[in-house]
């Protein structure tokens, strides 16, 4: 590729690739055929050096499901739901918190959703939202406590992680669950149980 103008040439995927010394891993209809699913690819680590190698990743595509719509949420009354499938520990809340909150959507960025499991041992947390600090917990099992308005970070007890918290996208007023940051309880891939 010799043109250097990119309003005069948009270079392409493989243009780019054999520029810098790269194959084309995966090709645009592979991937987009592959959408909704886990799909295992090569990719190559260290590249252009002694180190180089092929290793295997994984690609994966979370289910995009309706959870509910904006106009019905009250505040600090959570509303449950199932995500990102019917299996163990998929039980989550969404809830309008009233403050705006990390990873929080609507006019206010205040309606967030989390995993109702513990990171600690898989405690059941429904029911215990604390609408007076924006909290989640205190778990039954050992006391963990999380904070919704900061990603669900751990506040007090015994987990080390955060709240998985349930990614949200809205389209006028519906409410959308896209992903989930963070790993479910009891799980090693979380769309595999």
């Amino acid at each position: 590729m010799t043109d250097t103008n990119l309003n005069d040439h948009m270079p392409t995927r493989k243009e780019v690739a054999r520029a810098v010394g790269h194959k084309c891993l995966v090709s645009r209809r592979n991937f987009l055929i592959a959408g909704g699913v886990t799909t295992t690819v090569m990719i190559t680590m260290n590249p252009g050096t002694p180190l180089a190698k092929e290793v295997p990743a994984s690609i994966t595509t979370y289910p995009r499901k309706l959870i509910g719509k904006l106009s019905s949420l009250r505040q600090d009354e959570p509303v449950d739901f199932t995500y990102p499938d019917e299996g163990a520990y998929s039980d989550n809340m969404i809830v309008k918190l009233g403050v705006e909150a990390g990873g929080g959507i609507g006019p206010k960025r205040d309606v967030v959703a989390f995993n109702y499991a513990c990171t600690h041992q898989g405690g059941p947390l429904a029911g215990s939202y604390k609408a007076d600090t924006k909290s989640l917990g205190a778990c039954p099992l050992h006391l963990s406590t999380y904070d919704l308005t900061r990603h669900g970070i751990l506040i007090s007890g015994q987990a080390y992680q955060s709240l998985p918290q349930i990614l949200l996208e809205l389209e006028g007023d519906d409410i959308y669950a896209t992903g989930i940051f963070g790993l479910i309880y009891g799980r090693m891939d979380n769309l595999h149980g």
